[in-house]
């Protein structure tokens, strides 16, 4: 069973492999209370005149305690993060990388603005925004209830934030990076006059675009949108190059 979980686990793609272990890792030392979130959260002060510069890293990585919002977080963080990586990214790791910075950046730069303290929530909602508008046509089911285009499930979610009480900056910042990352990478380029704009530094495809692909690995089955989601006959679709 062991060398099951290990040989499952070493399948998941490296950079969705790499964060979400992250995150996991990170919540487990604050329930051992090896660190506290008061040592993770955002602050540029301390990063500034303390030179505590991990702070931009570790207010990525945590979720809160355990629990229905941890649980919900990485769930949607691991499964849409994956199918990232393994669709649309699929031998683009550096690339994949290069969404990870920029998405990063720009949540920090809002983030001094938005007096917010974690930004791991925000940036799961920016890999959702952008998979749900790379494939328009798959249909969802929320919980039963609720039959949507891939496209709303960011709306959806946000929505769903606020019927549990929850702020939804967080969830409008994470929509707004997604849409400005989307924007400049799908849309404008084809756009008449229009041409790329981000590209993805040559350091980073020499460091994460070098590997061969494992013969044996076996990629997460795009149709599937996570536990809480079901597809109703969708293709899949291809990114949608005309919308914003």
């Amino acid at each position: 069973m062991a060398h099951s979980f290990t040989q499952e686990y070493f399948q998941i793609p490296s950079v969705t492999r790499a964060y979400t272990t992250a995150c996991v890792l990170t919540t487990a030392a604050v329930q051992l209370e090896v660190i506290t979130p008061f040592q993770l959260y955002f602050n540029p002060d301390l990063i500034i005149r303390k030179y505590q510069i991990w702070r931009l890293i570790t207010n990525f990585l945590f979720f809160g305690s355990l629990g229905f919002s941890f649980l919900f977080n990485i769930i949607f963080l691991y499964r849409y993060c994956r199918m990232l990586e393994e669709g649309s990214f699929r031998g683009r790791t550096a690339d994949f990388v290069y969404m990870f910075l920029f998405g990063g950046v720009l949540m920090t730069l809002f983030g001094l603005f938005a007096n917010l303290f974690f930004l791991g929530q925000a940036f799961t909602i920016m890999l959702v925004y952008v998979w749900s508008r790379r494939n328009p046509y798959i249909r969802m089911n929320f919980f039963g209830l609720l039959n949507f285009q891939a496209p709303f499930l960011p709306w959806v979610l946000m929505g769903f934030s606020l019927l549990l009480g929850n702020s939804i900056v967080v969830d409008l910042l994470g929509i707004g990076v997604g849409h400005i990352y989307y924007f400049l990478e799908d849309v404008f380029p084809n756009q008449p006059g229009g041409r790329k704009l981000l590209m993805t530094p040559e350091l980073l495809r020499t460091m994460f675009d070098t590997q061969e692909e494992d013969p044996s690995y076996f990629p997460l089955p795009e149709e599937q949108a996570g536990e809480f989601w079901q597809d109703q006959g969708g293709d899949g679709g291809e990114p949608n190059d005309q919308g914003q």
